[in-house]
């Protein structure tokens, strides 16, 4: 690896360090899911917003002159219908065992009446933490540690290399929650043990969300399957598990279905010429 890859990596470390330092800026002590303490870390990941461009501009390929700026962190007309529909559709087939065994007790047009009732979103929008989970957070780690980050590794790094090098960046900056569970009185090797699970859970996101962004070209679709994902959880295997043996094997059935099914289609459905994307290639 080139010294001036070293320097791309250091350059996205700083990044991170930024971003999460970001949100320890208040001297917040009530929690992070007190709605004074939502909302100084959402002003702190807005002010984010406004820097991460600035590293793509300092330190981002100069010579690119075929494609624009925002063209280079996903900011583009060209392809956006296609790029919003089909990786969230993907996304859905991902996640069919969990959506299949979250409506085992809520029947599927319950929810869909829920979704459609208009006092529901407005219940909902008075809710700080359905909006750091949904909107806020989604839309600054993408932009930040995908749309901003990867312009920039993928100057020294192959496409391939850089969906691997992006998402530990990824990873590594949700290890600051360590300090949150700390101080809501978790015992120390509980949270080495979450945090380990969630260093690995969000890399894997990570590696899905930059192939999709080298894929298509395209920032929203990340933002949509980052707040799908946030919306859906992390999959209920105990739960699934725990469930009476018929009922058990239908959900293990679906589960591997889905990710079979999404294996298959991972490549067709992101194929760069749906989304009108031939700046890259992988």
């Amino acid at each position: 690896m080139s010294g001036w890859c070293l320097k791309e990596i250091f350059v996205c470390f700083l990044l991170s360090v930024l971003y999460v330092g970001s949100l320890y800026v208040w001297n917040a002590t009530q929690g992070r899911d007190h709605p004074s303490t939502i909302k100084k870390r959402c002003i702190s990941v807005f002010f984010m917003t406004i820097v991460s461009p600035l590293f793509v501009i300092w330190f981002g390929n100069q010579d690119y002159d075929e494609v624009s700026l925002w063209a280079q962190m996903g900011l583009r007309w060209e392809g956006l219908l296609p790029a919003l529909v089909v990786p969230l559709f993907l996304t859905f087939i991902l996640f069919l065992g969990p959506l299949v065994q979250s409506h085992l007790s809520v029947p599927v047009t319950a929810t869909l009446r829920m979704y459609m009732d208009p006092l529901y979103w407005y219940n909902t929008a008075q809710n700080p933490i359905w909006w750091r989970n949904q909107l806020v957070a989604p839309f600054s780690e993408e932009f930040t540690f995908r749309a901003c980050m990867l312009p920039i590794l993928l100057q020294c790094l192959t496409p391939g290399k850089a969906i691997f090098v992006a998402p530990l960046f990824f990873g590594v900056a949700h290890l600051h929650h360590a300090v949150d569970r700390l101080n809501a009185g978790i015992t120390l090797p509980a949270v080495i043990l979450i945090s380990s699970f969630q260093f690995l859970y969000t890399s894997v996101f990570g590696f899905y969300s930059a192939f999709l962004f080298i894929r298509t070209g395209h920032f929203l679709p990340l933002f949509a399957v980052h707040a799908f994902c946030n919306h859906i959880g992390v999959p209920e295997v105990k739960e699934m598990l725990k469930a009476p043996a018929p009922l058990r094997s239908k959900l293990m059935a679906c589960h591997v279905l889905g990710l079979v099914a999404w294996y298959f289609l991972l490549y067709p459905l992101t194929e760069p010429s749906l989304y009108s994307n031939a700046a890259l290639a992988l």
